[in-house]
């Protein structure tokens, strides 16, 4: 099935859900260590991103200095789709919160800053209401 690519639609669909938990970034050289399960990869010249959760970092000593939560997007959006990324990321601006936007092949996920999850629904659910 291929993902929607109607703004509206998308907007209208979002259905945003919130991951239980906490999630940080951190960086390691070379593969990912044994006995983690990141939910995201990120290959860069200075390393491999990893998202995890705070528990599995804190458990191996890894470094981190952002505490998000994890929001997924439950629309199937298309990867060529235009706009989504820039409205949700707006609308999070507007409200000063930051928003890192990571695309799966069938959904986009939204890691804000874990004290402000409720808030970030909040906003997300007057965006989808506008659209």
């Amino acid at each position: 099935m291929t993902g929607e690519r109607d703004l509206e639609v998308l907007l209208r669909g979002m259905r945003p859900e919130l991951h239980q938990g906490r999630y940080v970034f951190t960086s390691v050289s070379g593969a990912i260590p044994p006995g983690l399960a990141p939910v995201v990869t990120v290959a860069e010249p200075e390393g491999l991103t990893l998202v995890l959760r705070q528990e599995e970092a804190d458990r191996t000593g890894l470094a981190y200095d952002y505490l998000a939560a994890w929001i997924t997007l439950r629309v199937h959006s298309a990867l060529d789709a235009v706009g989504l990324t820039a409205a949700v990321a707006t609308a999070l601006a507007d409200a000063g919160l930051s928003c890192n936007v990571v695309a799966g092949f069938h959904h986009d996920h939204l890691f804000v800053p874990h004290e402000a999850a409720d808030e970030a629904l909040r906003h997300l659910g007057e965006l989808a209401d506008r659209a």
